[in-house]
């Protein structure tokens, strides 16, 4: 039974967003929460039918078939196709489309799921909701799971995706790619949520190692979807998808079994993903086409290089480099510390902690981090109290337990 659940359960996750899309697609985003509640009946059904009568021989086309028998009789019972549906689809169309035309064929999945991902991205939408929304219409994650990626709770994370699925409805938002003019534009959009999403597995607070690696699954999944569409394959694309791709296949590395946070320089590189490096890569060199050089481009090369585990010149002033690069593109005070570092790792102790103390990022448990690896040979007491800050700060068990080991090295 437990094989089952699982089985279900994975199932769940990888068509839940599928079939969502497609609906919407024939009906509309006005009707996405039916569109949802019809899917959730269908894996509702299959529990009660698959625990009684065991896995159907191809589980996937029996969702679809049941989902499609749903959905129709849903829509014929509401007259909701024929006095709404119909007239809208002929006025824009010029054509009439027949209620079976509902087809969850790998090619309608495709482009359901596009399209739904740039009218969840739509600048109408706040960011933080955009990412709710896509974890849930996107990625298939349930509300608890959200809630816990959120650090919140399943009322907060409800009224929110009630309130984001009410803009797709107030501001007419429609399920299809945007102009060929627009699209470059509203593809920036896009690919930030990709990154925000990638952002909250990786640089997750919570305890939940599985939840963490599947949020990064799904944002890599979601960036690989552009690339099949030429309008939206462009190098910045390639480029956020080599940047997952170097992060990601460090992710096995970066805590213990008793989750203690493992710094860069202590991890295991026999533990990383050495097919996903290869693939970063590959996206990598695919990036480097065209003049345009985001902030993806630079990020990817930091990452790059990360994933090269020898210290030499050449790796720490080049990533010094890429972050001077970064911050007159996209200033913020986490390139601005990351660069600290790199100077450190380029010119030593007293040229960072000049830079450092300029920061003066209080509530950030990294920053104090830094101060004590850059204080250690210096001022043992000013390192051992910044450390013991950073300890105060810190948000994880994780990270604690990580920064309490390093406290016991002096």
């Amino acid at each position: 039974m437990e094989t089952g659940h699982a089985s279900l359960k994975q199932l769940f996750q990888q068509e839940f967003s599928k079939m969502v899309a497609v609906i919407s697609h024939m009906y509309g985003l006005e009707h996405i929460e039916t569109a949802e509640d019809i899917v959730s009946e269908t894996f509702l059904t299959a529990t009660e039918s698959w625990n009684e009568k065991g896995l159907p021989a191809n589980p996937t086309a029996w969702l679809y078939m049941v989902a499609k028998q749903k959905t129709l009789y849903h829509f014929r019972r509401n007259k909701i196709y024929e006095q709404k549906v119909m007239p809208e689809l002929t006025a824009r169309e010029e054509k009439s489309a027949e209620m079976d035309d509902l087809s969850f064929s790998p090619q309608q999945i495709k482009d359901s799921q596009l399209q739904m991902l740039f009218a969840i991205c739509n600048p109408a939408i706040a960011s933080e909701a955009q990412i709710g929304l896509a974890l849930r219409i996107l990625c298939g994650f349930g509300i608890d799971e959200i809630a816990e990626a959120f650090l919140s709770n399943k009322e907060t994370i409800n009224k929110r995706l009630f309130r984001a699925k009410e803009k797709l409805r107030t501001e007419n938002i429609k399920m299809e790619l945007p102009p060929e003019h627009e699209i470059v534009n509203r593809l920036d959009n896009v690919l930030h949520i990709i990154y925000l999403l990638f952002s909250e597995g990786y640089y997750s607070q919570t305890q939940n190692q599985i939840l963490q690696k599947d949020l990064c699954i799904e944002a890599l999944r979601l960036g690989l979807m552009l690339t099949e569409y030429n309008k939206t394959n462009l190098p910045k694309t390639n480029a956020l998808i080599a940047l997952m791709c170097f992060h990601a296949s460090r992710f096995n590395a970066r805590q213990t079994n008793d989750d203690t946070m493992v710094l860069y320089e202590e991890q295991n590189e026999t533990l990383w993903d050495k097919a996903l490096i290869n693939q970063g890569q590959h996206f990598l060199a695919l990036s480097a086409a065209g003049d345009e050089v985001s902030s993806y481009h630079l990020e990817a090369r930091i990452a790059y290089w990360h994933c090269i585990k020898e210290d030499t010149p050449e790796k720490w002033e080049d990533i010094l480099q890429l972050y001077n690069e970064l911050l007159m593109i996209n200033y913020s005070p986490s390139v601005a510390l990351n660069r600290t570092f790199a100077l450190y790792k380029a010119n030593g102790q007293q040229a960072a902690l000049i830079e450092a103390e300029k920061l003066k990022l209080e509530n950030n448990h990294f920053y104090f981090l830094l101060l004590g690896e850059l204080y250690k040979n210096i001022d043992p007491k000013k390192a051992m109290a910044n450390l013991q800050r950073a300890y105060d700060l810190a948000k994880t068990q994780a990270e604690k337990q990580g920064i309490k080991r390093m406290m016991e090295r002096f």
